[in-house]
Order: C-alpha cells, then sequence, then structure tokens
C-alpha cells in the first residue's frame, strides 16, 4: 500500500513538473530548476504527510526516514528525466555563459587601455569664417586633434600644430562632457602646447608620467588617441629607433631625441599619449612620415623627458625661456654652394646678443657687390655644419651663459664672446 502512494507521488510529481515546463511557450517564462525544486518539495512532503496513516507500516518495511530519502530521490529522477525530454527552448533557459578566456599579455593590454583612456582628450580646433553671402561670422572646425590630462589644475597637453590658427578651442574628456579652453602657453620650436579647462577636479585623471631616458628599441609602445574624430582607439607596435631628430612643423627647428616607432599614427592621433608597457606616459605622438598623410610604420614621438621641462614653464611662465644668438642666417644649401662649411650670417641686429658681441652681418658694398658675413663653424668648441648643428648646442645651453662663438671672417677665424639672452617673442 505504501508503495502504491509513493509511486502515485511520484507520478503526480513528474506530471506537475511536466504541465509547468508545458505551461507557457516562452522559455523566459518557464520556471528554472531551483524554482521548481522549491515548488514541488513541499508538496511531495505535504502528500507524503497526508498519506502516511493510510499506510501499514510494517516491523520489516521501511522507516520514514528511509521513505523519505527514498521519495526525494524519486523526485530528482523524474526532475533530471523530465529536463532531458525537454524541447530545446527549455534545455535553452538553464544555459549559462561563460567570460570570454584571454591570455595573460591580453588581459595587460585591455587593463592598460581601460586605465589610461579617461586621461585621453579630443580636441576640436575651430576657426572665425564669414559667410560671403550672409556676411555673418560663423566658427567652424578647422582641424581636431589628440591631448592628455597633464594634471589635476585641468592642464591639458597637445602638440602646437593641433592649436595652431584656432580662435577658440573645445576639449572633450572621456565621459563626453565638453568644455571651452584656453592657451596657457605653447613651443612652437618643440611642437608642445598647454591648455586649460575648467572642469571638476573628480573628472580630470592625471596620466602617470614616466621617463625616456632608458628606453630601449623593441619594447612594445601603446598609443591612445582618437583618428579621424573616432572614439578612443589603440593601436600597439614598438620602438623602432632612438635618437631621432625631425623638424618642428611651425618653425622648422629641429627636435631632437625623437622616438621613432612603427605602432600606427594616423591624423587625430597628433598630441595623444605614447605609453610603455606599465602604463606611463613616455611621448606625445607628433609626426608621421608618409606622402599620403596615412600612418606607413613610422610614426615620432616627442620624448617625455622633453615635454615636462617644457610643460613645467608653461604652466609657471606661459612661456619658454629659451638662449638664442639673435641671427638670421642663410640657407644650408646656399652655404654649400659657396664651398665652405658652417652657418652664414645674414643679419645681426644690433639690439641682439651677436650684434652687441660684434658678428658681422652679410651687406653690400657701394658697388652693389655682395659681402659675406661671419661664417659660425663652432660654439664652446663644438663643430657647427649647419643651422641644425647650431640649434642643438644652444638647446643645451641656458639664458646668461657666455659662449665662444668660432667664426669665418674672410680668410681667417675669430673667436668672440656672446652673452645669450632670450627669445623676445617667445610665447
Amino acid at each position: 500500500m505504501a508503495t502504491a502512494a509513493y509511486s502515485v507521488s511520484l507520478i503526480s510529481t513528474f506530471s506537475l513538473h511536466s504541465s509547468l515546463l508545458s505551461r507557457s511557450p516562452n522559455t523566459k517564462s518557464k520556471p528554472s530548476l531551483f524554482s521548481l525544486h522549491k515548488t514541488l518539495t513541499p508538496l511531495i512532503f505535504n502528500r507524503y504527510k497526508h498519506q502516511t496513516p493510510s499506510c501499514t507500516i510494517t516491523k520489516n518495511s521501511l522507516s520514514p526516514p528511509s521513505l523519505d530519502s527514498l521519495l526525494i530521490l524519486f523526485s530528482s529522477v523524474a526532475l533530471s528525466f523530465s529536463l532531458f525530454v525537454a524541447d530545446v527552448d527549455s534545455a535553452a533557459a538553464f544555459v549559462v555563459s561563460t567570460p570570454r578566456k584571454l591570455q595573460s599579455d591580453e588581459l595587460a593590454t585591455v587593463h592598460l587601455f581601460q586605465e589610461n583612456t579617461p586621461s585621453v582628450v579630443y580636441i576640436t580646433n575651430l576657426a572665425v569664417r564669414q559667410d560671403a553671402f550672409t556676411l555673418d561670422v560663423l566658427e567652424v572646425p578647422q582641424g581636431s586633434g589628440s591631448g592628455f590630462v597633464w594634471d589635476k589644475d585641468g592642464h591639458i597637453v597637445t602638440n602646437y600644430h593641433v592649436i595652431r590658427g584656432a580662435s577658440d578651442l573645445k576639449v572633450t574628456l572621456a565621459d563626453q562632457s565638453t568644455y571651452d579652453a584656453k592657451v596657457v602657453g605653447f613651443d612652437q620650436d618643440k611642437d608642445v602646447a598647454v591648455l586649460g579647462v575648467d572642469a571638476p577636479p573628480e573628472k580630470l585623471r592625471p596620466i602617470p608620467i614616466g621617463v625616456s631616458a632608458d628606453l630601449l628599441v623593441g619594447q612594445k609602445v601603446y598609443a591612445i588617441g582618437n583618428p579621424f574624430g573616432l572614439d578612443h582607439t589603440l593601436t600597439t607596435g614598438v620602438i623602432s629607433g632612438l635618437r631621432r631628430e625631425i623638424s618642428s612643423a611651425a618653425t622648422g627647428r629641429p627636435i631632437q631625441d625623437v622616438i621613432q616607432t612603427d605602432a600606427a599614427i594616423n591624423p587625430g592621433n597628433s598630441g595623444g599619449p605614447l605609453l610603455d608597457s606599465a602604463g606611463s606616459l613616455i611621448g606625445i605622438n607628433t609626426a608621421i612620415y608618409s606622402p599620403s598623410g596615412a600612418s606607413s610604420g613610422v610614426g615620432f614621438s616627442i620624448p617625455v623627458d622633453t615635454v615636462s621641462g617644457i610643460v613645467d614653464q608653461l604652466v609657471k611662465f606661459g612661456k619658454v625661456t629659451r638662449p638664442i644668438l639673435g641671427i638670421k642666417f642663410a640657407p644650408d644649401q646656399s652655404v654649400e654652394q659657396l664651398g665652405v662649411s658652417g652657418v652664414l650670417v645674414l643679419d645681426a641686429p644690433p639690439s641682439g646678443p651677436a650684434g652687441k658681441a660684434g658678428l658681422l652681418s652679410t651687406k653690400r658694398d657701394a658697388y652693389g657687390r655682395l659681402v659675406l658675413g661671419d661664417i659660425i663653424t663652432s660654439v664652446n668648441g663644438k663643430k657647427v655644419t649647419n643651422g641644425s648643428d647650431l640649434y642643438r648646442i644652444l638647446d643645451q645651453c641656458k639664458v646668461g651663459e657666455k659662449v665662444m662663438v668660432e667664426v669665418l671672417r674672410g680668410d681667417h677665424k675669430e673667436k668672440i664672446p656672446v652673452l645669450l639672452e632670450p627669445k623676445a617673442d617667445e610665447s
């Protein structure tokens, strides 16, 4: 009699579970295994409780605890069998998605991107234009680029050529909030500029500053920016060369110790950060070498050691104090045609350092014949063969320092001491 009661309980349990599974064709409305267990277990034990008095329990029959365990076992088998024979949609309701498995190097790259993206900003360069028909004055985008947060005070670092000629600037942070930006200062010779935004400090995440003096060819680098106005993108590569030299896009003055990388740098990446594998800033992406303007596997970044000194001066003084000789010199090709090596002085104003020291300018005599000025051949004993050499030597000097300039004057050489002064129109 007890066996029959338990059989009835098992059949009823199976029928009840089947009806629950087929109650709705929608997979989302079908009960989970846990909910079925919660629903069926009380019913089973209640049925067992009510049927126990009608059962004849003999001395050799199973005890209530054993029957209890047996009933639970039968119920579990019934549930498992019904799930097995259920339709595909019902089974799909119990599929649990598993996270994508990534390699350790991939995880490191993903983490680097996620950690540093909030520090990278998008810069829009607006210029004033007048409509030809209505004569209305409009602000239209004339360029864009990237930048990064330098500190919590709202200073943004980018390339000078990104903001050149702008009448208005907009900075968009990682959370898509946009702020008006003002120019704090810039260094045309090194193609570096600092902007200021009035953003809440909690929205500004300064980028970690690294060092570039100990970089090695072959180590991994990562470039983050906004190419073509897209959202933040990441490109990777290695350092393919060190101590390269490029010319400033604004003044043509050489920039030394530039980092060469094969990480893709496209239009819009300019001003963005170049990071090492630790996520620290090692350079500013500033130029690509490509006739078409697209990435060709040769990109250049200004080293962070150079950038740090410039940014500090721009933040404190709004300008960079750089020593000059105060001369204008002839193109290198013209000097080569004369068959001499050095820098030919075209003009040395009397108010400038070179003019005060007595360097001679190129001029014409009473008969209209060209009289060559002094040709600088060395500074502080370092040989000067062209304008790049002269700039490179001056970059290692300080304002107020006295240097010994050797010049070729006529057919003899002279050494003239010159007291270096700051550039008068630095901004």
